[in-house]
């Protein structure tokens, strides 16, 4: 690689800088360029249903400055904006915004578009680099300037002329701000307020993009920095900020700008635009959001957001994408999934002591930055099932999927069945698979022969069997059936209600003769039914007079034991 046709970007000689010890607070103002940038950058630039489709979705969001085109640059655009305005399609708080490079023709183009309109920002750009001003204009500082100057008079005479009762706001960008010196973008930027006189009630917005980004984040909050302190009239601008992502530092860049001085930001959902695109309006949203701090925006129903931008940019959402991709709240280790299930599991625990809801109670979940059910997410995809699953998952999945909470010494055993079934097919097992595999191994449903000694732990998983309740009836005549075949009932535990609303009652049996230990389980309306149906089922798994399972080989199920696919599941994988 030819490393020696780079060079550093040079740092800024800023003394005391305060960003890196300040705090963000306070949502900035946002507008979504979607319609503008996002869509330029497009192979199939959205039609005027798209746009519109675009467009409404972002005023449910709440966003209330929205760049709606470019309207010098194409009919369409022109069309859109006439479109919005004709219809009334414009809420009264929303204010939209119309992009325009600062020649003549193309303002007077633009603010013909605008007729009509009740408000607006005009948004004015010229690139001020010195690359751009010596490789694409051929101009000089000076040159560069006047035509940031000629440019804001311009739209101020058609701005009279064109739209004279429309309430106008008015926003200049240098483009590529990042590669310009300096002191001479505020040497273009006071001039621009020279002509456009911000005061009291007539303020400006500065927008200082980092049109194609080069430097580490910190180097961009220097140069804001900077300008929040040298501008005039500080407190008649609002400091925006539009970052690009081509050094995949876009979301850092503008935070730390937050941090430099800067009140607004310009972007996209899903980061759309130009090479590596804008900064991702919905992380820098969820971003505050996960820091207790209202973003002014609805992220609820996540997933329509991302409907809708897929639909009309064409472009999928990446599975990894911070807060909205489809897998970035789903674990697959199984360090992962058991530290998942026992934040959950505490959650649970916090809510029943103090009577609140857990959606009400503070977040804090391993793994899990954000509470899925808050972004219109549900729990099922939370964990997914996979070789690299351990018993945390699994019991997370029978648990919020099929309302069976199992035991301990069960989970230990059923992960060791599911990670050797999903070693064979090499890919994940849905949840249910899972319980298709669970049923298949351990409720193999025959009543309970007779044996000449065996021991019994129950574990029932259901409401209602604690102690004072008529269960106690019950299991006395259930402990007296099973001796009169040979099965001592050790211990009977109580693994409380379902977390899935089911009519059954599981019941999970360890059975044991002093060589081997087995499991079986049985899912039944009656209880009694339920507990025959386990016990059977574990005989028929552990001793070879009764076929219908495979033996197991003499083990404590709480140690590791040797990874095997039982016959049930075995014909599974061969039936698929």
């Amino acid at each position: 690689m030819k490393i020696n046709r780079y060079d550093a970007f040079p740092l800024i000689s800023l003394d005391d800088r305060r960003w890196p010890t300040a705090a963000i607070t306070a949502a900035p103002r946002w507008l979504s360029t979607d319609l503008r940038d996002g869509n330029q950058a497009l192979a199939r630039p959205m039609g005027p249903e798209r746009k519109l489709a675009m467009f409404e979705l972002l005023v449910s969001m709440g966003y209330r400055e929205i760049e709606i085109g470019f309207p010098s640059a194409s009919q369409d655009d022109h069309d859109f904006v006439r479109l919005l305005i004709e219809e009334d399609r414009i809420p009264d708080d929303v204010r939209i915004t119309a992009f325009m490079p600062a020649r003549e023709d193309l303002v007077e183009r633009t603010l013909e578009s605008l007729r009509g309109a009740d408000r607006a920002t005009l948004h004015l750009y010229n690139a001020t680099s010195p690359a751009i001003r010596r490789l694409v204009f051929g101009m000089d500082r000076e040159q560069c300037r006047d035509l940031a100057v000629h440019g804001t008079r311009t739209v101020m005479a058609y701005a009279d002329k064109l739209i004279p009762g429309c309430d106008l706001a008015f926003q200049y960008s240098p483009e590529h701000f990042n590669d310009t010196e300096l002191d001479f973008s505020l040497e273009v930027c006071e001039a621009v307020m020279d002509v456009w006189e911000p005061g009291p009630g007539r303020p400006i917005i500065l927008n200082f993009p980092t049109t194609v980004e080069r430097s580490t984040p910190n180097v961009f909050a220097d140069q804001i920095e900077w300008m929040h302190r040298n501008l005039s009239r500080r407190e008649h601008v609002c400091l925006s900020v539009h970052t690009h992502n081509d050094r995949g530092t876009g979301v850092a860049a503008a935070e730390l700008a937050l941090m430099a001085g800067a009140e607004r930001i310009e972007g996209c959902l899903f980061g759309n635009g130009e090479r590596a695109g804008n900064v991702c309006l919905v992380t820098l949203g969820m971003n505050l959001y996960t820091q207790g701090i209202d973003p002014g925006v609805d992220f609820s129903d996540l997933d329509r957001v991302r409907r809708v931008v897929e639909s009309c940019t064409g472009l999928p959402v990446p599975p990894r994408h911070p807060y909205g991709g489809d897998l970035v709240h789903t674990a697959f280790s199984g360090a992962h999934q058991d530290a998942i299930k026992k934040g959950f599991d505490a959650l649970e625990r916090e809510a029943e002591r103090t009577g609140l809801a857990p959606s009400e109670l503070p977040w804090s979940m391993p793994y899990l930055p954000v509470d899925p059910r808050d972004v219109g997410r549900t729990y099922e995809a939370v964990v997914r099932i996979t070789s690299q699953s351990g018993k945390g998952g699994l019991a997370y999945v029978m648990t919020a999927r099929h309302g069976l909470t199992l035991p301990r010494p069960l989970q230990i055993d059923f992960a060791q069945v599911v990670q050797a079934l999903a070693e064979a097919e090499g890919g994940e097992i849905p949840p249910e698979r899972v319980r298709e595999v669970f049923e298949a191994t351990y409720a193999v449903a025959q009543a309970p022969p007779a044996v000449e000694s065996a021991t019994v732990d129950l574990y029932i998983d259901g409401p209602g069997y604690g102690a004072g309740t008529r269960w106690a009836d019950t299991l006395r005549t259930l402990r007296a059936a099973l001796a009169a075949k040979g099965f001592d009932v050790r211990a009977v535990h109580h693994m409380g209600g379902p977390a899935v609303e089911r009519e059954e009652v599981a019941v999970y049996a360890r059975c044991g003769d002093g060589d081997r230990t087995v499991w079986g389980a049985g899912i039944r309306i009656d209880v009694e039914a339920a507990v025959l149906a386990a016990v059977g089922s574990a005989v028929a798994r552990a001793w070879p007079a009764f076929p219908p399972g495979p033996v197991r080989p003499p083990a404590d199920p709480e140690c590791r034991r040797q990874r095997q696919v039982p016959g049930r599941a075995r014909s599974l994988i061969a039936g698929r």
